[in-house]
C-alpha cells in the first residue's frame, strides 16, 4: 500500500493549490470576469509563476519524461478551466511551460517572486513544495539537479526547512519501496485501470486518464469535503499512476 502514495499527492495538491480560486465554476468566471487573458499578465500571475517552477523541476534532470508530461497536460486542463478563456488560457501555459523548462538560470528569481503571493498562505506553500516535490520523484529517483532545484525554490520560497525534508523523505522512502515479484505487479496494474494484457497502449493510456480525472480531487469534486477524503482519492490517483508506468515500462 505505501507504494501508491508517490504519484496520488498530484491530485490533493492541485485541490489545495486551486480550491483558494474557485468554489465552482460560475463562481471562477465571475471571480475572473474582468482578468486580461494574455500572456503577460498569466505569465506574472501565481498560477503562472507555479507553471514556470513545474517547466523547470520537469525539465532538470535533461528530459520531461512521459508520465510527467500526462501529469503537467492534466495540471494545464484544471489550471485553465478556472479561467473564462479556457483554451487559449491552456496554449499559454504551455508556451509559458516550454519557454522556462530549458532556463535555469532564473529559478531563484521567479520563487521569489511567487513568494510575493504566498507569503503569508503557508497552507498553499506546503501544497506548492508537495506537487514540486512529488513530480520530481514521478520516475522513481530523484536526480542532483532536480534536488538542487527543489532546494532552490523551497529557500526562495522561505519554505519550512523542517517541513520540507519531512515530505521529501516520505516521498524517497516510498520510491524505494520494492514490489514482491514483477509478474504479480504487473497483473495488480492491469487490474486497478481495469484493462487486460491483450490490450494495447493506446486503449490503456485512455482508461488512466479517465481514472486520473475520475478520482483526483479536482477543484469542483474535492470541494467542501474533509481531510480523511483527500487522502483517500490521494491514495487512489497514487495507485492508478504507479499502475500505468507499471505497464509502460513492462512494453517498453
Amino acid at each position: 500500500m505505501t507504494t501508491i502514495i508517490i504519484f496520488a499527492l498530484f491530485g490533493a495538491v492541485l485541490f489545495y493549490i486551486f480550491k483558494s480560486y474557485s468554489h465552482y465554476e460560475e463562481f471562477s468566471k465571475e471571480a475572473f470576469k474582468n482578468f486580461s487573458i494574455n500572456k503577460e499578465s498569466i505569465k506574472n500571475s501565481e498560477l503562472g509563476l507555479f507553471v514556470a517552477l513545474v517547466a523547470k523541476v520537469a525539465k532538470a534532470d535533461g528530459k520531461v519524461d512521459s508520465l510527467e508530461a500526462e501529469l503537467v497536460s492534466i495540471m494545464f486542463d484544471d489550471i485553465s478551466n478556472i479561467f473564462p478563456e479556457p483554451q487559449k488560457t491552456k496554449e499559454i501555459l504551455k508556451e509559458i511551460f516550454n519557454e522556462e523548462k530549458n532556463n535555469l538560470s532564473n529559478v531563484e528569481d521567479i520563487a521569489h517572486q511567487l513568494s510575493l503571493h504566498v507569503k503569508r498562505d503557508k497552507t498553499k506553500q506546503q501544497q506548492f513544495m508537495g506537487f514540486l516535490i512529488q513530480l520530481a520523484f514521478v520516475d522513481g529517483e530523484v536526480s542532483p539537479n532536480e534536488e538542487e532545484v527543489i532546494k532552490t525554490i523551497a529557500q526562495s520560497l522561505e519554505f519550512d526547512p523542517e517541513i520540507y525534508h519531512k515530505i521529501f523523505d516520505q516521498f524517497e522512502q516510498m520510491a524505494n519501496q520494492k514490489p514482491k515479484t514483477e509478474e504479480n505487479n504487473l497483473q495488480k496494474a492491469y487490474e486497478i485501470l481495469g484493462v487486460s494484457q491483450n490490450d494495447d497502449m493506446q486503449t490503456i493510456k485512455k482508461a488512466y486518464r479517465k481514472l486520473v480525472k475520475q478520482y483526483h480531487p479536482d477543484i469542483i469534486k474535492a470541494q467542501g469535503k474533509d481531510e480523511n477524503y483527500i487522502k483517500e482519492a490521494t491514495l487512489k490517483t497514487q495507485e492508478i499512476n504507479q499502475a500505468y508506468e507499471t505497464i509502460k515500462k513492462f512494453r517498453g
